[in-house]
């Protein structure tokens, strides 16, 4: 597996385990303390398994799997893919920083970086996505 999809499926699990951390709080919260407000942490429960857990594990599958090149260098450039791995996750800590400071601003700077990863990575694998002849 290459050192790039591991990074992505390492992320994946740092924001599985956070995510589910966000949410048994939230639980706990209900059940211990119902007048205790943990609510707050929603959206970051949310960003964690939505955008942090599912994508970067798409992500670093497809990046493994995806047909590589005949020739060297077999996964192409890799640097749109790179971007994405930081785009992505940089994304996600702007929006928990929109929710920890209460700024929409950092919430729209979080969505596009988030969108500018998929761009980033459509534009590194799009040329590996080729027919086979024979």
């Amino acid at each position: 597996m290459p050192k790039l999809s591991q990074w992505f499926i390492r992320l994946a699990f740092t924001h599985l385990m956070l995510g589910s951390t966000f949410g048994a709080i939230m639980l706990a919260g209900k059940g211990i303390a119902p007048t205790a407000n943990f609510w707050w942490l929603l959206p970051w429960h949310i960003e964690s398994l939505l955008w942090g857990w599912v994508l970067n594990l798409v992500l670093g599958t497809a990046f493994w799997i995806v047909p590589r090149f005949w020739k060297a260098p077999n996964r192409g450039n890799e640097a749109g893919a790179y971007a994405a791995l930081f785009l992505l996750n940089g994304g996600i800590i702007l929006v928990w920083l929109a929710g920890w400071f209460r700024t929409d601003w950092l919430i729209f700077a979080g969505r596009l970086g988030e969108l500018a990863a998929v761009f980033a990575f459509a534009h590194h694998i799009w040329p590996r996505i080729v027919a086979r002849q024979g």
